[in-house]
């Protein structure tokens, strides 16, 4: 295995690292205050006029290969280096869900369905969201999925209630990716199918934004939207009926990956705070970074960032070498590692700023509940756990 980077890879991390130190970085608090005031829900003006400069700096949808020539390997550090800011990866058009929406797309729509939805979304005229989970079942089951699909001559009629539907509260969503069952009589997993749904078609309503730990996330927010009685044209059905399980593992595999890369990212930012503050307080007399359990903390999170870092890499060296199918263990295997160590870099680093950390001065607290998330979003710790366990008994 060879994770050096390319020569392309070197130049566009140089290029991006400089990209952040001059925009990003400078304006986390501006970012902060502008979304505290006003209409929260509008599209924030900052991100906004960083992205048009991202774009004429050629850091745009570096996420999807077929557009930016990078494989998975190539792309994660550039992932990672988003991660350090919360918001930054939206400046490059390589956020989540849409990076996911875009990439089922691409692999699964039809030319009519990408002229409509895969350009503007490149395009960042618009936003999506992907609407699978559902808060009456435990949707880490996807057979568990109620919402229906039914066909009515040349359309089908949705209904179906949907939650932590991701950027839905984004005045910009013009998409939902929806889930639900064709077929109950089919085999578990050839029973759903996703179909693409309009945010204005009859029908859909969003009816709350749910809170994560007290944050709303705004601008984007995670949206509970309820479908009655929706119709769509039968040509918005993706792939085929009783797709829909499929198409999922084929958007979750790299989606998985960016996120642990962006998690890295985070941890690495985590980890340079918790020095920074160790060497400029004194508490009884010595530095912090002179008291020996921090200096244990310190050596501790160096050793687990790079071991989980080696770890995503391996697991986007068989995507890109033996398929997504090939890398199924590694990507659990990332999944349910990398927010655990990434949760104990930064839950110390909370502990090394004392009250500080918990404000809204630092980052961390924010990075604390991403990373709590991840160990629920995109499939549970303990999901990933069985998988690799029932693998290992296999061999």
């Amino acid at each position: 295995m060879d994770f050096s980077p390319s020569e392309r890879t070197s130049e566009l991390r140089s290029r991006l690292s400089a990209f952040m130190d001059e925009h990003v970085y400078p304006n986390e608090r501006a970012f902060a205050i502008e979304i505290s005031t006003g209409d929260r829900w509008q599209p924030s003006r900052l991100i906004e006029s960083l992205k048009a400069e991202a774009r004429s700096a050629g850091l745009w949808n570096l996420f999807l290969p077929a557009v930016s020539g990078l494989s998975n390997l190539e792309y994660a550090p550039l992932a990672e280096m988003m991660g350090r800011v919360t918001w930054a990866s939206e400046v490059f058009n390589c956020s989540a869900p849409d990076t996911g929406n875009m990439e089922v797309l691409h692999l699964y729509g039809t030319p009519e369905q990408k002229e409509r939805w895969l350009k503007p979304l490149l395009d960042g005229e618009i936003r999506s969201c992907f609407s699978m989970t559902e808060p009456d079942v435990a949707s880490s089951d996807a057979t568990n999925i109620e919402s229906s699909i039914v066909r009515d001559g040349d359309e089908y009629i949705l209904n179906g209630r949907k939650w932590w539907s991701t950027g839905a509260g984004d005045a910009r969503c013009r998409l939902a990716i929806f889930m639900g069952k064709t077929d109950a009589s089919a085999a578990k997993h050839l029973q759903q199918s996703m179909i693409l749904v309009p945010m204005d078609a009859d029908g859909v309503k969003v009816e709350r934004q749910v809170d994560v730990f007290g944050y709303d996330d705004a601008p984007n927010g995670h949206s509970e939207i309820s479908f009655t009685d929706v119709r769509v044209p039968k040509e918005n059905l993706l792939l085929g009926e009783g797709r829909g399980f499929e198409i999922a593992q084929g958007r979750l595999g790299p989606g998985r990956v960016h996120h642990c890369m962006r998690l890295i990212g985070i941890a690495e930012r985590s980890l340079e705070l918790m020095c920074k503050r160790a060497k400029e307080r004194v508490a009884f007399g010595r530095t912090v970074a002179e008291q020996g359990v921090i200096r244990q903390w310190i050596a501790e999170a160096r050793l687990a960032i790079d071991q989980a870092r080696l770890l995503v890499l391996k697991a986007a060296w068989m995507m890109d070498t033996a398929g997504n199918k090939a890398a199924r263990r590694e990507i659990a295997m990332i999944k349910a590692a990398v927010p655990q160590m990434a949760l104990t870099v930064i839950d110390r680093a909370i502990q090394v700023h004392g009250g500080a950390g918990v404000s809204p001065d630092f980052p961390l607290a924010q990075f604390w509940i991403y990373a709590r998330t991840l160990r629920i979003a995109d499939g549970p710790d303990e999901v990933h756990l069985e998988s690799i366990a029932k693998m290992e008994l296999k061999k």
